[in-house]
């Protein structure tokens, strides 16, 4: 079935160039971008598909979100000292709960209602130690019909016990969560190692064998997030160079594989990471939430990194992409670095997607490409409303959204071409 919209449209083109058309013509056909560009061009040739008319807002593609915790929306702004305290005060208790398959469903039925109430479309998704908590978050997404990527979080000791994983049981969990998820509709499957002091070397290499086995899937882990777990890991890996290489080591460094964080990394860490085609997930609002640290972005620029922003909920402060954005922005001028409003997009969308190998399918609206897409409203508040009548260029209006924005800023989330309808909406 075919579906048209008309209003402006964000979208990349000639590789990474974002452009804005102020009148255009969006046409899905089975969930997929049929066409895209300027309205006048297009209506003569889709006159005869239904067309609904945004007057007044802008359609953009749907944000990625590389690195977030559906088991920790319920921690979402607890204070705590640090990583570490804040881990064993708040977190950790919380995902003990997700045993109960009835709370782990309940809790991914709000949580994914946030990332789209916030336009995010596609994220990279950690669940807890229990099998009962993956199967619950796919059968959420799937009944949503979302692209989402997310694992059982590997924990074989230093743990609590409600958490700790049986080593050889939890890599066989792994698998048979590979094999009922991994491919199936827009699903797929992240082996997750938590962090690395949670983790045997055994746990590691099985994961890394599990990777081998079905090399469609994912990895992803936390690297370098803070001193004190770059220490504790340090102690329990004497071996290794750096945090980073007891990963590589482990076998785990290596195409479609995410590190969370990474702010405490040199320059051999961040060439091994493009050397393996790795990626990080930088999570601004988290790393200075938790005092973690800032991430290099000077450094990661000049090392060829790939990376994209992440929300990092609960340690993160908001589902907000635009809240992402601007910390993002503000951490990397606190190092001489200027982030373009347009850079800042394209690494919360396409940048993301690509970082990852999704960018055949979403972050962008091209045609062939699955029509994830959020409508704004660029006057949703009255401030936000007199700055971006007055931009005068792409740049100064995008950079009025990511600094005034939030969820109001977002008018409606179309998956697959179709709004969605959040439980809030319904009255």
């Amino acid at each position: 079935m075919n579906a048209a919209y008309r209003a402006g449209l964000l979208r990349f083109t000639d590789g990474d160039r974002l452009e804005h058309i102020d009148d255009a013509l969006l046409v899905v056909q089975d969930g997929r971008v049929l066409d895209a560009g300027p309205a006048a061009d297009l209506l003569p040739r889709h006159a005869h598909v239904p067309c609904t008319a945004l007057a007044g807002r802008t359609i953009a593609p749907g944000f990625v979100d590389l690195h977030v915790h559906y088991p920790q929306l319920d921690v979402i702004a607890s204070p705590a000292e640090g990583l570490l305290p804040w881990l064993e005060r708040y977190t950790l208790p919380a995902e003990a709960r997700f045993g109960d398959p009835a709370h782990a469903r309940a809790v991914a039925a709000v949580f994914l209602d946030e990332l789209l109430r916030n336009g995010v479309t596609t994220a990279m998704v950690y669940c807890t130690s229990h099998a009962d908590s993956v199967d619950a978050f796919f059968e959420t997404a799937a009944a949503r019909r979302l692209r989402m990527v997310a694992g059982k979080s590997l924990m074989d000791r230093h743990c609590p016990d409600a958490l700790r994983d049986d080593t050889e049981s939890s890599l066989a969990d792994c698998e048979r969560l590979i094999r009922r998820w991994h491919g199936v509709d827009r699903l797929g499957y992240a082996l997750t190692p938590r962090y690395a002091p949670a983790c045997t070397p055994r746990q590691m290499a099985g994961a890394a064998a599990l990777a081998d086995a079905y090399p469609g899937v994912w990895v992803q882990t936390h690297v370098a997030e803070n001193r004190d777990e770059i220490a504790w890991a340090r102690a329990l890996f004497p071996q290794a160079r750096s945090y980073l290489d007891v990963y590589e080591r482990a076998g785990l460094l290596r195409p479609r594989s995410v590190y969370a964080h990474c702010i405490h990394l040199d320059d051999e860490d961040r060439a091994r990471m493009v050397a393996c085609g790795a990626a990080a997930a930088v999570c601004p609002t988290s790393n200075l939430f938790l005092g973690s640290g800032l991430f290099d972005f000077a450094a990661a620029h000049a090392a060829g990194m790939a990376y994209g922003l992440a929300s990092d909920v609960g340690g993160g402060t908001s589902f907000s992409p635009f809240r992402t954005m601007l910390a993002a922005y503000e951490v990397a001028r606190l190092s001489g670095v200027n982030l373009s409003p347009e850079a800042l997009w394209f690494r919360h969308t396409l940048g993301a997607a690509r970082a990852v190998g999704l960018d055949a399918q979403v972050g962008n609206l091209a045609p062939g490409m699955e029509a994830d897409f959020v409508v704004l409203d660029p006057r949703a508040t009255p401030l936000l409303a007199r700055r971006t009548s007055i931009a005068s260029t792409l740049a100064e209006w995008l950079f009025a959204l990511i600094v005034l924005g939030d969820d109001r800023a977002v008018a409606g989330c179309h998956v697959l071409g179709d709004r969605v309808t959040l439980a809030q909406d319904v009255r």
